[in-house]
């Protein structure tokens, strides 16, 4: 009978994987799912538990038709798995804090840019990674290690596009709700209306947008490139959204 733990006794003789093999197999595995990577970080442990908890939520749901405990407890596992384990070696990447640098005139008044490393573009505008156009978001993942190598390229995007002008590709995330609704990486729309509302004084002419998934070292160099051309928009207030 068990006890709601990692059972040990599933082996690979027994099933043709182990436990081990099954959860890293959402990372740029043979399951692959970018939502569930993060169980490649877990110990079996802490996996089984999770899996644990999912399935009790999930016949919570049953009755009650309510899904947030669901996302909330993915959401904590992510936390889990991707903070440093205890004893463990010191990130390869480190950043400077930038100092607090308040804004010179109050938000509501400020001209506000956006800058997403959400990896969206304009449909005729594909910055065809590795000379690639019309890569695929499977492509992309595939190749994960490829872009984590090179240098990424800085797409600019109008402020007044429309949905179906916009495409998004990025080999670190799954993609599926950010081309659903853009907002949910490239806040677009969001700004719209916060202009409309009075809440920001205007928005910059161009958006600007990468993949982040590329390498740290080479995004370096290119940064005060791009901060030039960026700066060229006469931004009061930059929005950083991060992925």
């Amino acid at each position: 009978m068990s006890t709601g733990g990692y059972d040990r006794a599933m082996d690979t003789d027994t099933y043709g994987e182990s436990f081990e093999e099954f959860r890293k197999s959402f990372s740029y595995g043979s399951r692959s799912d970018l939502n569930f990577k993060f169980l490649k970080g877990m110990s079996d442990e802490e996996a089984s538990e999770f899996f644990r908890h999912l399935l009790d939520r999930l016949g919570d749901a049953y009755d009650t038709g309510d899904l947030a405990p669901l996302i909330q407890l993915a959401y904590e596992a992510q936390i889990q798995a991707y903070a440093p384990k205890p004893g463990s070696p010191p990130s390869r990447y480190t950043y400077d804090d930038g100092p607090f640098a308040p804004t010179s005139m109050p938000v509501a008044g400020s001209t506000v840019g956006l800058v997403s490393s959400s990896g969206h573009f304009l449909r005729d505008d594909d910055p065809k990674p590795f000379g690639i156009e019309g890569m695929t978001q499977a492509e992309a993942e595939d190749r994960i290690d490829d872009f984590l190598r090179e240098a990424p390229a800085l797409s600019e995007i109008p402020h007044d596009c429309l949905p179906d002008d916009l495409a998004v590709r990025h080999g670190g995330y799954d993609v599926t709700s950010a081309s659903i609704d853009r907002n949910v990486s490239l806040p677009v729309d969001v700004l719209a209306e916060a202009e409309a509302a009075g809440l920001i004084g205007g928005r910059t002419t161009t958006y600007f947008s990468f993949p982040g998934a590329t390498s740290q070292g080479r995004l370096r160099k290119i940064l005060p490139e791009w901060i030039d051309r960026i700066a060229e928009e006469e931004p009061d207030v930059m929005l950083l959204v991060p992925l």
